[in-house]
């Protein structure tokens, strides 16, 4: 694989066939800018109907040229591109880049058309990447076999950025905002329909590439998403970083109309649990795919994010603590030495404390600035330093400033951003190498941005990446009914409540029996009727014999109105308990079982207060995604409610996890609703559970 991707990134020969001696052409790009863009390696444009193009010898064919290049543009149209790509693979070609479309994006026959070309290239041991790709590019060694027009109008630099894009459009985007703000980008991939050397191939091959700092990447569908682990682990162990836009929530899971868990999480859930494990930034477009990119690029360490906001405008002070909150960025608590120092700093009428506001005084004190920046480097817990100038002219010297900011974060190695709406303050803070930002906004956002994903890439870097038992097969298939799903359940290490399964109401009052004669619950049990409470068939609080066979009668003589054959019900002990959790499992056709923990109860969908993680996982996992809840602070006691088993509720996602894995090939979903929580230490109870497997 390591010639392929030389053969792209380094090829010491390209063929362009279909070749223009236009430079404003499609065929005539690829050959126009590596002419310019400094490539030391041999083109050789294929036209039949000229001599030269472009200062270049061009050959009617491939076979004319004498010697077998390493890579190929083909510029054909989609009707000649197979015969292309036939010729190509039987010469010895190692890759080649189709630019044609008109294949799978079209429909079923275009995805055979495309296959073909597959097939074809791999009989002869060639990669192909597209068709309908815009190409891919090294600017480092002038190897550009790409059509776009961006580079026409901004020109490339080299750098420690790599962009891989499925898209055309949204790889040249950023590169755009990345070269305007004076950056350099190294790699840039847009592969198109991904039908052999796909996006998440390409970002494990720029990995490699040890000046690759940050890999920026585009993505319509994860393709294989093991290459992407892999590109996350290779950068991680080298201190680079994945940030990643996903597009598109394909696959929703709702088009399962009885899992409330699938309607719930969907793919995109999947997709933001996989990302997370593996140490990549989601980004949600493009703004914050680039926003942070000089932070990432300095390497600072940010700490736990704790973050101090100097000013010399109160009014930047509060939007920025105001802003920090909405972005779950911590403020940091100034320890009394600092603010100690800073009192003695700072005027009368300042404030020497968090966010921190120096006045308009800083216009006439020329050390306040660089005095304050000292007391704040000594607290341990100042972990990284945000600095607004709202207004500066004559009076102020920038200079200064830009230069105390960029001694003081060299010097401690801690993050410092600074956020000015003049452009003339920006360049000279930028030129002195300090992030800065139009607004104290958006300077905000890239420092919890930057803190938040250091700490998914040391929680990634924590986890061992295990491997997959082997599926285990389970009988039936479609929704099994309650007692079913109650049963596979406590197979799987989750409490289940203490139930019986009865055809009568004889049976039922036997069960009531044979369940102690305390208070139960009395549930109509059929697959087919998967949400009981819609149809009446849920009992609760029934304490003698008489009201038992009653209600199971009631729910017998329903079901089968309801076209139930073999109806029966559930008989169980009643439970109570501090609070209703929802537990339950969507398993998703390539990243696998994704486990959904959340607040329970009739109004599930509506509250949508759940957290989502990717199997295998641990306790500690469950509990920092639970932290995350809304309802957190009931895990710790709240008011006069006691603290809730946290440590029981952990274990059941666990294991009902480990479970789901272990029968990912025939388990479709599972609903837990509600799961019953205790005080801590006294466990939870799964009260009310539907099971769907695969199949029908």
């Amino acid at each position: 694989m390591t010639e392929t991707f030389n053969a792209l990134f380094a090829p010491a020969s390209v063929a362009v066939i279909g070749a223009s001696d236009n430079p404003n052409k499609v065929g005539g790009r690829p050959i126009h800018y590596m002419r310019t863009f400094g490539y030391t390696g041999e083109v050789f444009p294929v036209n039949p109907g000229r001599a030269t193009i472009q200062g270049y010898r061009a050959y009617p064919t491939l076979g004319d040229i004498g010697k077998t290049p390493d890579a190929v543009v083909i510029a054909v149209s989609g009707d000649a591109t197979l015969e292309q790509v036939r010729v190509c693979a039987d010469a010895g070609v190692q890759a080649a880049v189709i630019m044609a479309s008109g294949f799978a994006e079209t429909g079923e026959a275009g995805r055979l058309r495309q296959q073909q070309l597959v097939d074809v290239a791999h009989a002869g041991g060639m990669r192909l990447v597209g068709p309908n790709a815009q190409g891919t590019a090294n600017f480092a060694s002038g190897a550009v076999l790409n059509f776009s027009t961006m580079f026409m109008e901004v020109a490339p630099k080299d750098g420690p950025i790599a962009i891989i894009s499925q898209s055309g459009a949204a790889s040249v985007m950023p590169y755009a905002l990345l070269r305007q703000a004076g950056l350099g980008v190294r790699y840039l991939v847009a592969t198109g329909n991904d039908a052999d050397l796909d996006a998440c191939a390409m970002t494990a091959a720029v990995a490699e590439d040890p000046e690759v700092r940050l890999i920026l990447v585009y993505l319509e569908s994860v393709t294989d998403p093991q290459a992407l682990a892999r590109a996350a682990t290779l950068a991680r162990s080298r201190g680079a970083s994945i940030i990643a836009i996903k597009a598109g929530n394909s696959q929703r899971g709702a088009r399962a109309a009885a899992s409330h868990t699938g309607a719930l999480v969907g793919n995109d859930a999947a997709i933001d649990a996989f990302l997370a494990r593996h140490g990549i930034w989601r980004a949600r477009d493009i703004g914050e795919l680039v926003r942070a990119v000089p932070l990432y690029l300095q390497n600072r360490a940010p700490g736990q994010g704790r973050t101090v906001v100097m000013s010399h405008s109160g009014a930047v002070g509060v939007m920025a603590a105001d802003l920090a909150e909405r972005h779950d960025l911590p403020l940091t608590e100034l320890q009394p030495p600092t603010l100690d120092r800073l009192g003695a700093i700072l005027p009368e009428f300042g404030t020497a404390s968090n966010p921190l506001d120096m006045t308009a005084a800083l216009m006439g004190k020329g050390d306040m600035f660089p005095r304050v920046l000292d007391a704040l480097g000594e607290d341990q817990q100042a972990d990284m330093v945000m600095v607004g100038i709202p207004v500066a002219g004559p009076g102020y010297d920038v200079e200064a400033l830009a230069r105390d900011a960029a001694a003081f974060t060299r010097r401690l190695g801690k993050p410092l951003v600074a956020s000015a709406p003049q452009q003339s303050v920006r360049d000279v803070f930028l030129r002195h190498g300090v992030p800065t930002f139009i607004t104290e906004g958006d300077a905000i956002a890239a420092l919890a941005q930057y803190a938040a994903h250091a700490r998914i890439e040391v929680s990634a870097g924590v986890l061992a990446s295990p491997e997959s038992p082997t599926p285990v097969v389970l009988d039936g298939s479609g929704l099994q009914d309650e007692a079913r799903s109650l049963s596979l359940l406590a197979e799987a290490g989750v409490p289940v409540v203490p139930y019986r399964f009865c055809s009568s109401a004889d049976e039922a009052v036997a069960a009531f029996t044979a369940l102690g004669g305390g208070m139960v619950v009395v549930k109509g049990c059929a697959a087919a009727v998967p949400h009981k409470s819609e149809h009446g068939l849920v009992h609760l609080r029934l304490s003698d014999a008489a009201s038992v066979a009653s209600v199971a009668q009631d729910c017998l003589s329903k079901l089968r109105n309801l076209g139930v054959q073999a109806a029966r019900v559930v008989v169980a002990a009643m439970v109570k308990g501090r609070h209703e959790f929802a537990l339950g499992v969507s398993v998703d056709p390539v990243f696998g079982p994704l486990v959904m923990i959340g607040e329970g109860g009739t109004l599930l969908e509506l509250r949508r207060d759940i957290v989502s993680l990717l199997a295998p996982f641990g306790e500690a996992e469950v509990k920092a995604a639970c932290a995350r809840l809304r309802l957190a602070p009931l895990f710790d006691g709240y008011r006069d409610i006691p603290a809730l088993d946290l440590d029981a509720l952990a274990a059941a996602a666990v294991a009902l996890g480990n479970w789901a894995l272990r029968h990912r090939e025939a388990l479709k979903s599972v609903d837990i609703n509600p799961l019953i929580a205790m005080a801590a230490g006294e466990g939870v109870v799964a009260v009310d559970a539907v099971v769907e497997l695969q199949g029908t």
